[in-house]
Parts: C-alpha cells; sequence; structure tokens
C-alpha cells in the first residue's frame, strides 16, 4: 500500500517538475534579502493555498507555515526550506538571472523553495492517502546573523511536530548524488567584534600617540595563534577576521580600529573557551601597549547535529532513488554555518547535501559566489527523496 503510495507521489513530481523548475526560475529572477522576502512570501503562500494547505503567518516576518492536516492523532513530520538571498551581483548571465540590482540567489535557498513547493503540491494530490500530516516550514532570513529558525519556532512552527527533513545545494556533488552525514555535520556560527583604542598624533611624532593600528595588528596574530596553539588539533575550530577598519589620514597616528570575524566550531567546549582566550589575549597587548579595547561577541547558531535514525531513512529512501553508489557519505564536518541547527534541538530530524554539479551546465561554482547556479535537474531528486523520506518516518511505528 505504502508503496504505492510512493509510486504515485513520484509520478506526480514527474508530472509537475517543468511547473516546479518554472517556479525556481520565477524565485532566482526575483531574489530578496533577508528580512524582505516579500514577493516570495506570496508566491509561496498562492501556491500552497491553492494545494489547500492551512497557511499560518507571521506580522514580525516573511516566513510561512502550512499544514496539510490528515489527523489529529497520526504523527506529523516537518520540512523545512530557507527562502532568503544575498548581497551579490549576479553573473552567471541565465535568462532567468537576478532582475534585482546588487542581490542573487548565490546559496541556493530559490532550489530548497521550488523543492518544498513542488513537493507540498505532490503531496496534496495524495492527501487521502496520506498515513499523516504534513507541515512545510518557509523560512525568512537564515543568511541573517541572528537566523530565521529561532522566529519560526517562536512562532510555533515545531508544535505537534515529531521530526524534521531539510536539505542544501551542494555543487561539490554531481547533480544525481546526495550527501549525508551521521552526527555532528556543520559548526556553530558565532560572530564578534572587537575595538582597539589608541591616541592620535603626528604620523612624524608616533611616540606622542598609541598606535590602534599597530596594537591591532598584534592582536590579529595573537588571534591565529590560538587555533594552532591553544586548542587541541583534534577540535577543528576557525578565528577568522572578515573587516578591519581604522584610521583618517597617511600623516596621523591612528587612535581607533574595528575588527569583526567570526568563529566556528563543531565542540561545544571548545567554543565556550574561545571567547575567554580571545578576549585574555586582547587585554594582555593592549595593556601592554598603552590601549584599550571593548569586545563583543555574539553566540549563533549551535553546532548541526543529525539524528542517527532520521539520517538511516534518508539514506535508505535515497537507494532506492538514485543508487546506493550515488549516496556519499560525507564522513567530516563542514565548518559552514546553518540555523536548521535550531530545529534539530528539538525535534529528532536529518539535513543532506542535493548534488547540483553539472559541468556542461556550469553548475559547479561555489556557493556565495557571483556565478553560482543550481541545475534544474536536481530539484526532481530533491522532491522525491524528500516525498519519500516524509512517508517513511510517518508509517515508521517508533523511531
Amino acid at each position: 500500500m505504502m508503496e504505492d503510495l510512493k509510486q504515485n507521489l513520484f509520478s506526480t513530481i514527474d508530472k509537475i517538475n517543468e511547473h516546479v523548475i518554472g517556479i525556481r526560475h520565477d524565485l532566482h529572477a526575483h531574489p530578496e534579502l533577508s528580512g524582505h522576502e516579500e514577493h516570495t512570501k506570496y508566491l509561496v503562500k498562492g501556491i500552497l493555498e491553492a494545494s489547500g494547505y492551512l497557511i499560518k503567518e507571521s506580522d514580525k516576518h516573511f516566513g510561512l507555515i502550512a499544514d496539510l492536516r490528515v489527523d489529529d492523532n497520526a504523527k506529523t513530520i516537518a520540512i523545512r526550506a530557507d527562502m532568503d538571498a544575498l548581497p551579490i551581483e549576479e553573473q552567471t548571465g541565465k535568462p532567468y538571472a537576478s532582475r534585482e540590482e546588487g542581490i542573487m540567489h548565490a546559496c541556493g535557498h530559490d532550489s530548497h523553495t521550488a523543492i518544498a513547493l513542488g513537493t507540498a503540491i505532490a503531496m496534496a494530490e495524495h492527501q487521502e492517502d496520506l498515513p499523516g500530516n504534513i507541515r512545510f516550514i518557509f523560512q525568512p532570513s537564515e543568511e541573517s546573523k541572528e537566523g530565521g529558525s529561532v522566529e519560526m519556532i517562536e512562532d510555533g512552527a515545531l508544535e505537534g511536530v515529531n521530526g524534521i527533513f531539510g536539505l542544501h545545494a551542494y555543487p561539490y556533488l554531481k547533480t544525481g548524488e546526495i550527501g549525508y552525514k551521521y552526527g555532528v555535520m556543520m559548526a556553530s556560527a558565532d560572530i564578534f567584534t572587537i575595538e582597539v583604542f589608541g591616541k592620535s598624533a603626528h604620523g612624524a611624532r608616533p611616540h606622542e600617540g598609541v598606535d590602534a593600528i599597530l596594537v591591532t595588528a598584534m592582536i590579529v596574530n595573537s588571534l591565529n595563534h590560538i587555533v594552532s596553539r591553544m586548542i587541541d588539533p583534534l577540535h577543528p575550530a576557525v578565528i577568522s577576521l572578515g573587516t578591519v577598519e581604522g584610521g583618517r589620514a597617511s600623516n596621523i597616528i591612528c587612535d581607533h580600529v574595528i575588527l569583526k570575524g567570526t568563529v566556528r566550531t563543531i565542540n561545544e567546549e571548545v567554543r565556550n573557551n574561545i571567547p575567554l582566550m580571545m578576549e585574555d589575549s586582547i587585554k594582555g597587548i593592549c595593556k601592554s601597549m598603552g590601549a584599550t579595547y571593548h569586545f563583543d561577541y555574539e553566540f549563533g547558531q549551535p553546532e548541526l547535529i543529525n539524528h542517527h535514525e532520521m539520517v538511516d531513512i534518508i539514506v535508505q529512501e535515497a537507494k532506492e532513488i538514485i543508487g546506493e553508489e550515488h549516496c556519499i557519505d560525507l564522513k567530516d564536518p563542514v565548518m559552514g554555518g546553518e540555523d536548521f541547527s535550531e530545529y534539530l534541538k528539538i525535534v529528532p530530524g536529518a539535513f543532506f547535501r542535493l548534488g547540483t554539479c553539472n559541468e556542461a551546465k556550469k553548475t559547479c561554482v561555489s556557493q556565495h559566489n557571483s556565478r553560482f547556479d543550481v541545475d534544474d535537474d536536481a530539484l526532481q531528486i530533491g522532491m522525491k527523496i524528500m516525498g519519500a523520506s516524509a512517508l517513511h518516518f510517518l508509517t515508521q511505528k517508533e523511531l
């Protein structure tokens, strides 16, 4: 019975595939930054309402929660898609390239949204046969430092939910492949700001001032030694400085520098210790040089930790759809962050990588690049794996 439902679902996905590709092209041509996903929201909302979903909106953001209720006593599986784009000028030259100056879908969120919508349409076509309830979470602001998942959770996105799945377009795997990972898949993502305060003076009389640029240079050097000399090499960590701002003229000793950066770890103890190590270094250098400082450290998304049994479901279904040889065990985590991790702190779930690299279509460029694009052929695979995994979860008696 369940196998028949799965095949019927796949048949529907095959029929709507071109429509879903068209949706992705529309989304790609009209990208919106974090917190501004208005066009995306209303496109998504219209499609879901036409398919019979119950929609919950917020007046604080452009996220949506969409429910297909079958039985209030049955299990509920959630599928999450993020919707926001990045402040990058697109250079793909594709017919559906961004029409918004300085904004593009350089991380594949248009494909995530389209895959979730296609899965939602197909599920609705077979609502009477579904063994449980389906919830789709269309999330804003994944690319923001706060992450939109917390807002969605606060709005009740996980209330009554028993499990959750998510995916991400991945140009490091070929179209037709997926990547999976048990346990820790992605790093925590924190941000920090350091302000160094010195004393200005004439450039010809540096002894009368406190050179904030020189102090900053020593801090930068010291911070880079934390990972290489103060942390167990068996626990990967990254401290990266993204911006340094300071100085007003070539002949003035700088009195104020601002540094901003990010910290990535896959170990909670290391994560908690790093800001303490950073401040010890900053404090010591500033004191020895006669400078003062302000240090602000903000903990962001935690590590993304997949649940073993939920990964099993994805792998089992993917092997049937694309073949075992195309299911790649990624083995090692990556240091990128992903706020899907917030959902996994609350309910069992799994996140997987959907291969989108096709050399002929020039879709093997890394994310956050002006030439990034997704191979449309990957959408159909994503819909089938997501749909089959949802059905598998709903029919499984125990997790």
